[in-house]
């Protein structure tokens, strides 16, 4: 065995390359960007061809992966968690296809929203599609779940969730690793078509085999080495332990780091169920609740397991997200679960040691410091062209889409007034439209359009909708550090493809000395009443520095 120092995304890249994988499939999204990254700067990546190119989306994505699935290899779709709702027909259907070869789907989470638009909880899908889920608690579990969930996704012939989040993701740890990897899968043709074609006949079949196969789904996870029950050594017989702790995730880090200061460690006095493999292992759970008057449930994101808990079990001794012991929203921290359990044990802080009020004390004294765009990016000059042409209009709306332009919403353009998820601007500007709006603009990334963007486009087309588009395109997926954009030198001919007039089709290069043409172009297409699109097209300034620093060092 060699040792790394790993991120948890590495871990997890790394992980799955042993275990013999032969294609990532993934559409870049923090927290989940560094994997495929991973993949395909590796080495052992190379030399055995893993496909590793970034998706236009996450369904693509996931797709693409069922039908290396289907001829017997090994593949990984990679998303953050609100691109697992952009895959949801593919991943929730793929839970009655099964799989050939194994399928292990990533999701990283953001709790607390770091950069994204809501807090959900991939686990919720993972039952909600009778599909297997892993949720390692540190970055050696993240590495050795990987060839376990790619080995039980093909004894079960189901795909397999592995659920992180962010402080997973982007924390780094030492990691035992292999030094040989386990090889591809050939190549077969075992794939049933019966099984494979969704057919309402062969889907009530399926149906049948993969909701009868979660009995079986749970005993297993009750048996698994990443699922333990550590119950309290007590005094007298027969009696019940005070606290008992079901913890998931990295949040069992947050509790063995509190209880350790409190001389209340596993089998002294507190009884604690890790939890990192679901369906949720009811036997152990109830053991749990039959040897303690009270249980907290210790989860990072939405309550999951806690209402699972409540719903199975007629218990008023369970404690949580949902009773305010620890907080509904946000991120766990170990203040926060330390704080919780001393509570509950009647544990007094003590002041001169504790290290919470100097955290905080620190914290007071750092300067906010929100995003904005970066000196140079050609966003600036497409919101200031645009703000200036708006002044001339009465009400004028502008729809904003997901990307690093989004900060137009902050100080000084304050210039769209909708953000929601990936491909909105064009539609919501579609139906602001409908309902009478005009002017009605919408600001799209280039990466985000060819993920979302271009069936929007085409609804607009299709009805003549009185909208103007705005494609921002530079040249890459800046937002989450640069990725190639699927649609780079094709947006023109994607455009005219949907049926967009040419002579309403524009191309400019937003810089301040083009500002009376692009203030011209904006002006005569706003008056134009039908779809018109312009695409302000220079380079990032952050990928071109690098591109420029690249050039230099190879000559």
């Amino acid at each position: 065995m060699e040792k790394k120092l790993l991120l948890g995304d590495e871990a997890i890249a790394l992980g799955a390359l042993h275990a013999g994988l032969s294609g990532v499939y993934a559409y870049p999204g923090t927290p989940s960007t560094e994997i495929t990254e991973f993949i395909q700067g590796n080495q052992l990546a190379k030399e055995r061809k893993v496909h590793s190119r970034w998706c236009t989306n996450e369904k693509t994505a996931m797709e693409a992966a069922l039908g290396m699935s289907f001829m017997g290899k090994r593949a990984m779709v990679c998303m953050k968690h609100v691109g697992l709702n952009v895959c949801a027909d593919p991943f929730v259907n793929s839970g009655m296809t099964g799989v050939n070869g194994g399928v292990v789907v990533l999701v990283a989470d953001d709790p607390s929203m770091h950069s994204s638009q809501d807090e959900q909880d991939s686990r919720f899908y993972g039952k909600f599609a009778l599909i297997p889920t892993f949720e390692p608690s540190n970055q050696q579990e993240a590495y050795d779940m990987m060839e376990a969930a790619f080995d039980y996704s093909e004894q079960q012939c189901l795909p397999v969730l592995m659920r992180v989040t962010t402080r997973m993701a982007h924390s780094r740890a030492v990691v035992q690793v292999k030094e040989e990897a386990r090889p591809e899968n050939e190549m077969n043709y075992n794939a049933v078509a019966a099984n494979w074609v969704l057919l309402p006949a062969n889907a009530r079949k399926r149906n049948d085999k993969v909701t009868a196969q979660q009995a079986q789904l749970e005993e297993d996870a009750a048996k698994s080495k990443y699922n333990s029950l550590s119950p309290a050594l007590l005094k007298g017989k027969g009696e019940k332990c005070p606290l008992g702790i079901i913890a998931s995730g990295i949040a069992y880090n947050y509790v063995q780091e509190a209880l350790a200061p409190l001389a209340t460690r596993e089998g002294q006095g507190v009884s604690l169920l890790k939890i990192s493999q679901y369906p949720l292992p009811k036997r152990l759970v109830r053991e749990l609740l039959n040897s303690c008057e009270k249980v907290m449930v210790v989860e990072e994101g939405q309550p999951f397991i806690e209402e699972q808990v409540r719903g199975v079990f007629e218990s008023q001794n369970i404690l949580g997200r949902l009773t305010g012991e620890l907080p509904r929203t946000g991120e766990l921290t170990p203040d926060c679960v330390a704080a919780a359990l001393k509570a509950e044990l009647g544990v007094k802080d003590q002041e001169s040691t504790d290290n919470s009020q100097f955290s905080i004390l620190n914290s007071q004294l750092v300067v906010a410091r929100p995003p904005q765009l970066c000196q140079g990016c050609g966003h600036r000059d497409v919101y200031t062209a645009l703000n200036e042409v708006l002044k001339e209009y009465e009400n004028p709306r502008v729809f904003g889409d997901i990307g690093c332009y989004t900060l137009g919403f902050l100080p000084p353009y304050k210039a769209i007034h909708s953000c929601v998820d990936m491909g909105a601007s064009i539609t919501m500007a579609k139906g602001a439209s409908d309902a009478g709006q005009w002017p009605a603009v919408a600001i799209i990334g280039d990466s985000t359009f060819t993920h979302s963007g271009m069936t929007g486009l085409l609804d607009a087309v299709n009805e003549k909708a009185n909208i103007t588009v705005i494609i921002s395109d530079n040249l890459t997926t800046a937002m989450t550090g640069g990725q190639d954009s699927a649609g780079t030198n094709k947006f023109e001919a994607i455009c005219l493809g949907l049926g967009v007039e040419p002579e309403h089709l524009h191309v400019v290069v937003p810089l301040p000395k083009n500002m009376p043409e692009i203030t011209r172009i904006i002006r005569e297409e706003i008056n134009y009443h039908g779809v018109s699109v312009i695409i302000p097209q220079r380079e990032c300034i952050q990928t071109f520095k690098r591109h420029a620093k690249e050039r230099k060092n190879a000559k």
